[in-house]
């Protein structure tokens, strides 16, 4: 039976739903009044009223971290002037952990709660306020009845001076878009919140009305990115055969210097140089990542790892599997920006190759899987240290290979019938639509192997849970390609390390790469580089300026305050810059697969 086509709030109601009757909630009314009294200064403030109340406690929580970004963040730090009252009389509030505060309530129908939320952190992730605008990361804004999670809200904007504009998916009470409804919390705290003079602008998508959302200013072509965006769109609702929002919202951050984008499940959060849009390689990145963000509308917030939902927002919750949910996102990204034929293939195989020089020149794609990178996102991935390259790999870059060589194998197994975007969609609505619940790798192998024709437990083995070098050569060459390297010929010494130089010109070492000359003769983090050779060093770019691998040098470097000279022998660098060519005379199956591939 074909699946029944759901709305993007029914399905996640259903998704989100516990079955479970015992732990029914009783109906309960929940506002929110949000004001900027103290916008200069970063602030929002915050009155919650709760209605219906039967219970004789009531615990309040704040979300530890934010879906989407596997960081536990502590939400709750940047709460203060947290109050109770009952009938107008202040009532006592113990905070009994880090995020939960515990309220008496037997006998008493409603509460109001009134906090402050101090909001000076720029990234796509966390709020950020000031007189300009205001950014509402909402689950570091709202806080929530302990298990009410289920239950609706509404949100009520008192904008600062002159804003006239919200910004949301949430939907508009009575068409008024300083008020905004949530279904449940989960949908409250996967929609965040724009609220100033944003730069506002639309169009439609067979039936979807998306809203852009510019905020800083930009030398942005309106009509360009609406085409664009329009064309990546379309292409990637192909793969999946729906698009499940009725609106979806697109927040831009234009910044000096912005990167990085989140997912929500109608929107997302991007941050862009506001000069990007001006020159090709700007703007192809910022398709990119509008791709890529669009892409997790079905991969991640719907299709998801069964441990992605219903969320825990007081814990980690814990996946083996990021190496699907984003890195298949970064290879769809641009898999969608290519099929537009916006750009030629060499551009998109240029992507390719980019990704293959990431992960070789990591040290540490000898030290963790890829599913260990994906597990351990929370401890790792988002709190690097100077020694992350050599023992840590990113499961987007990876991913996005393993998403390419799977892609490739099903392509030329299936003699061009099948690729990628058969497994994708079949796993959304098996799981997403038909099952109603998130899969285990176990399943996500089985859909893999299923267009493949094959087992793939060597693969597995090999690239998933194992540290094998990616045989890039043998999927390039299933559609007429191989990998050069175009720095096989150098002889370059090199030290091993990178440097910063301070304000006063000191010289410091950032980094270490491991199996490198530094490495090995004991150049550390932190020291201070003074000389080379008895040379005074102020500028860290040209140390080693005319020396060649085996060359013996002394460096000479302030540890602790103390002089230490150090010999080294320098060593050939070992970097690799891959390019994807074209091989001698391919066959016919070569070339047609290069063409399923390639969307020629």
């Amino acid at each position: 039976m074909k699946p029944i086509k759901l709305t993007a709030t029914v399905s996640l109601i259903l998704l989100f739903m516990n079955v479970n009757a015992s732990k029914a909630q009783p109906q309960t009314n929940i506002s929110y009044t949000v004001s900027f009294p103290e916008a200069q200064a970063h602030y929002v403030e915050i009155e919650m009223n709760i209605t219906g109340l039967k219970q004789t406690t009531l615990d309040l929580k704040m979300p530890v971290w934010t879906p989407g970004s596997y960081l536990v963040r502590e939400f709750a730090k940047n709460i203060e002037a947290f109050s109770a009252s009952i009938n107008g009389k202040i009532v006592a509030s113990p905070k009994i952990n880090k995020n939960t505060w515990r309220i008496t309530t037997k006998g008493v129908a409603a509460v109001t709660i009134r906090y402050r939320v101090y909001a000076n952190e720029v990234s796509v992730r966390t709020s950020y306020i000031d007189v300009t605008h205001a950014f509402l990361s909402t689950s570091g804004i709202f806080i929530y009845p302990a298990n009410m999670l289920h239950s609706p809200a509404s949100i009520t904007i008192t904008p600062y001076s002159d804003w006239a504009k919200v910004s949301s998916s949430l939907e508009m009470v009575n068409g008024n878009p300083f008020v905004r409804h949530s279904p449940n919390f989960d949908i409250l705290f996967d929609s965040p919140i724009e609220v100033g003079n944003q730069d506002i602008f639309g169009f439609d998508v067979d039936g979807v009305k998306y809203e852009v959302c510019m905020y800083g200013g930009g030398n942005y072509d309106k009509e360009r990115i609406k085409k664009d965006m329009h064309a990546i769109i379309q292409q990637e609702a192909a793969i999946f055969g729906e698009n499940p929002n009725k609106h979806y919202t697109f927040i831009i951050h234009n910044h000096l210097r912005g990167g990085g984008g989140i997912e929500h499940l109608a929107s997302t959060v991007l941050g862009i140089g506001r000069d990007n849009y001006g020159n090709e390689k700007g703007y192809q990145g910022f398709l990119g990542l509008v791709a890529h963000e669009h892409f997790h509308l079905w991969n991640v917030k719907r299709l998801r790892p069964i441990v992605l939902g219903p969320f825990d927002y007081d814990n980690e919750n814990y996946t083996t599997n990021l190496w699907i949910a984003e890195g298949f996102t970064e290879y769809y990204q641009e898999v969608a920006v290519r099929r537009t034929n916006l750009y030629p293939p060499e551009n998109y195989l240029e992507q390719i190759a980019n990704e293959f020089n990431v992960l070789e020149n990591l040290p540490g794609k000898n030290v963790q899987t890829v599913a260990e990178s994906s597990f351990d996102a929370w401890i790792k991935a988002y709190r690097p240290n100077e020694n992350s390259n050599n023992t840590t790999i990113s499961y987007y870059t990876k991913g996005a290979i393993i998403g390419m060589m799977l892609d490739l194998e099903i392509i030329n197994n299936s003699a061009q019938k099948h690729n990628l975007d058969d497994v994708m969609k079949y796993m959304y609505v098996t799981y997403y639509k038909t099952k109603k619940r998130g899969y285990t790798d176990a399943e996500f192998k089985k859909g893999f192997e299923m267009f493949a024709g094959k087992k793939l437990d060597d693969f597995y083995k090999k690239y998933i849970n194992g540290l094998d070098p990616v045989d890039y050569n043998k999927y390039l060459g299933y559609a007429g390609y191989k990998i050069v390297d175009e720095l096989a010929d150098n002889n370059d010494a090199a030290l091993g390390i990178t440097t910063g130089t301070t304000a006063a010109k000191k010289v410091m070492v950032t980094s270490v790469t491991r199996g490198t000359a530094a490495y090995i003769d004991g150049v550390n983090v932190g020291d201070e580089i003074t000389a080379i050779d008895d040379n005074p060093i102020s500028d860290g770019s040209n140390l080693i300026t005319g020396k060649k691998p085996g060359d013996k040098i002394q460096v000479t470097v302030n540890r602790d305050g103390q002089s230490v000279t150090l010999p080294v022998t320098l060593l050939k660098s070992n970097r690799v810059k891959y390019k994807i060519v074209p091989v001698d005379s391919p066959s016919a199956q070569q070339l047609a697969v290069r063409k399923k591939w390639l969307s020629l």
